[in-house]
């Protein structure tokens, strides 16, 4: 589904990626590991369009994405939890969910905030809570549920269990692995494998914006 081949992109003068290739198939999910600097948020920022690549391909399903802007991904069924979470302050916790939404026409607001809600039932009684209000765990909670109602295909999660109690780390590995066996890929940055080793089908391990020898599960 996802295929990344031989990527190199520079931030500014440093160069960040430097020949990455990665590959996540069609109901799959993937461990890319690395310890912080060496490249993973980069990587998923480039699938996303915010990080244009100096050489090298990314292609979806076949399509080629460098050619596309990237508020485009969404259309494609692609979701992005970042590391920072990303959500906007001042709007409610539904209004955050429904951001990438709403530049999607082929999505039905509702119908994707069903499907949130029921994977993510705690979120229903904070719907109308502003961002700002939450605390860290809850905000991971809500990026998660952003990348869900858009990520038909694909989800990029980036460092998800970071910073997180553990409790709210326990109940984001739940909802992770519910994924396991659906139509949806997923593509996992972390600094280690603790929280997902048994989820993961397939690990990439990055250093320094490269390849080291990939192991297979």
């Amino acid at each position: 589904m996802l295929k990344v081949e031989g990527l190199h992109v520079a931030i500014q003068s440093v160069i960040a990626l430097r020949g990455l290739s990665l590959t996540v198939e069609d109901g799959t999910m993937v461990g890319l590991i690395g310890r912080n600097g060496a490249g993973k948020t980069t990587l998923l920022r480039s699938v996303m369009g915010h990080m244009p690549p100096t050489q090298g391909s990314i292609t979806f399903n076949g399509q080629n994405l460098t050619a596309l802007p990237p508020h485009a991904r969404a259309g494609l069924g692609i979701g992005y939890m970042p590391e920072d979470r990303g959500l906007v302050p001042e709007l409610t916790v539904e209004e955050n969910i429904l951001i990438p939404v709403w530049v999607n026409p082929g999505l039905v607001p509702q119908a994707r905030l069903a499907l949130v809600y029921q994977v993510l039932p705690e979120l229903i009684e904070m719907k109308d809570r502003r961002a700002l209000l939450l605390s860290g765990g809850q905000q991971k909670l809500v990026a998660l549920a952003r990348a869900l109602a858009v990520g038909t295909r694909l989800l990029l999660l980036d460092e998800p269990f970071e910073g997180v109690a553990p409790a709210l780390s326990k109940r984001l590995g739940e909802v992770i692995a519910g994924l396991k066996g659906t139509q949806v890929s997923v593509l996992i940055a972390q600094s280690d494998l603790n929280h997902s080793r048994k989820l993961v089908d397939r690990e990439f391990v990055i250093e320094r914006g490269a390849n080291l020898p990939v192991q297979m599960r």
